[in-house]
């Protein structure tokens, strides 16, 4: 496969996982947050279990637990990243989950003290005032949908570096199916403890569960490592930037959803942000970044 039409493939999964956020939204019109959750990555797990049956059978017991770990971190994400988009917008939730490419180097520094270059520093600063401009308000507080998606990046930043360390040990194809599998299973017993599980009673809910789980997660996760193969992580990282950009545009045209000048000014520095730190600091966070989600958003 030749380098641009690879990047032209994980242009065309960025533009799925943009959307993910209006479909969940959606979604939950009709379903509870853990049901969805389960559903979702439910049918993502079914049908990449069809397609790679032979590969699973080879699953040895350390695969199995690095599965089940990046499964539960994998329901942390999606858990607030579905609260969250009852009291924020979708836009607002693209540019915040994206703060993941911020997040990895910080708690790559703190986890397994790994230094942070000067690059990602800059663009740390240039996101932290995009967050402020983004989401407080007159008075200076913040919404608990918007607090929310940032912890749904933190857990996101966790989920890369542990999935950086389990695939140097395990099957990388195989913890990417597990971990759909898990998380959607754990969601299905929370669903059942809190919520009445169901299937969606609604053609706008049937229509977000098959987008959420065929497009966003499952084709998602097949294309992005046979794509990323053929061209660079640097590259690979910033046609991933571009995510936020396309919730916000999924937003405005199905949901009309508008940001004041304010919060325009903080996702552009969001945005300069994250794009400062993949171009600048090539040296460790495009590489993690390039292991970025491929069951996602």
């Amino acid at each position: 496969m030749k380098p641009l039409k690879a990047e032209l493939l994980l242009l065309v999964v960025t533009l799925f996982w943009g959307s993910s956020y209006i479909f969940m939204k959606m979604g939950l019109g009709t379903l509870g947050e853990f049901n969805l959750i389960a559903l979702r990555f439910g049918l993502a797990f079914i049908l990449a279990a069809m397609i790679f049956h032979k590969r699973l059978s080879r699953v040895d017991m350390r695969t199995l637990k690095y599965g089940a770990l990046l499964g539960f971190l994998l329901l942390g994400v999606f858990t607030c990243i579905t609260f969250g988009l009852q009291t924020t917008t979708t836009s607002n939730a693209g540019f915040l989950v994206a703060l993941t490419v911020i997040f990895v180097p910080i708690l790559d520094r703190v986890i397994f003290k790994k230094r942070v270059a000067p690059p990602q520093v800059f663009g740390s600063i240039l996101a932290i005032a995009g967050i402020g401009l983004l989401t407080l308000n007159a008075t200076l507080t913040i919404q608990p949908g918007d607090f929310l998606c940032i912890l749904s990046a933190v857990f996101y930043a966790v989920q890369i570096l542990f999935t950086g360390k389990a695939v140097k040990e395990c099957d990388s194809l195989n913890i990417g199916i597990l971990q759909l599998g898990f998380a959607g299973g754990l969601a299905l017993v929370l669903s059942a403890i809190f919520e009445t599980p169901s299937l969606p009673s609604t053609l706008p809910g049937w229509a977000a569960i098959l987008a959420l789980g065929i497009l966003c997660s499952a084709c998602g996760f097949i294309l992005q490592p046979i794509a990323q193969k053929y061209t660079s992580p640097t590259r690979t990282g910033l046609i991933f930037s571009l995510e936020p950009v396309f919730a916000a545009m999924f937003g405005y045209w199905f949901a009309a959803e508008k940001l004041s000048m304010q919060g325009y000014a903080g996702a552009a520095l969001v945005l300069l942000g994250i794009v400062a730190s993949e171009l600048l600091g090539k040296a460790t966070l495009p590489a993690l970044w390039a292991q970025k989600k491929p069951e996602h958003l």
